[in-house]
């Protein structure tokens, strides 16, 4: 009997992945709200990062997103783990309609030409009907 060295490795990783409920659903185009812990002297504060998730790469727990906002006229992008101990809660303020995996060239527009346009959610068919209870 031997043991294979791949299921070792993701049972390790397993112990340091946060919760499946603790981590939205999130897709590229999305934008999201990362609170980010910051430790300053002695004091730990969570700062938030709001901006649109331009890409996202590998899985497990090594998956991180790229999230790109506009401060000050500047570009800022970020690349967040996603199952960092840093990484204190994401927020997902909006869904976005993209086509495309990476959207890299948000980084070359400009003013309206970054709006992503916003993703309609529809019904699940699992989703039972809602009933009206007041009718006699």
């Amino acid at each position: 009997m031997s043991i294979n060295p791949s299921e070792i490795i993701k049972s390790i990783e397993a112990e340091y992945m946060k919760p499946a409920d603790k981590i939205p659903e999130i897709h590229v185009g999305d934008t999201v709200r990362v609170g980010v812990r910051i430790q300053e002297g002695g004091k730990e504060r969570i700062q938030p990062f709001e901006g649109t998730v331009i890409a996202m790469r590998h899985g497990g727990i090594n998956q991180t997103i790229t999230v790109r906002r506009i401060f000050q006229g500047v570009g800022v992008e970020r690349v967040f783990l996603v199952h960092s101990p840093i990484v204190a809660s994401i927020e997902v303020l909006r869904r976005g309609k993209v086509r495309r995996a990476k959207l890299y060239y948000l980084r070359h527009r400009v003013g309206k030409a970054t709006k992503i346009k916003q993703r309609q959610e529809r019904a699940t068919a699992n989703a039972a009907p809602e009933e009206d209870v007041t009718a006699p």
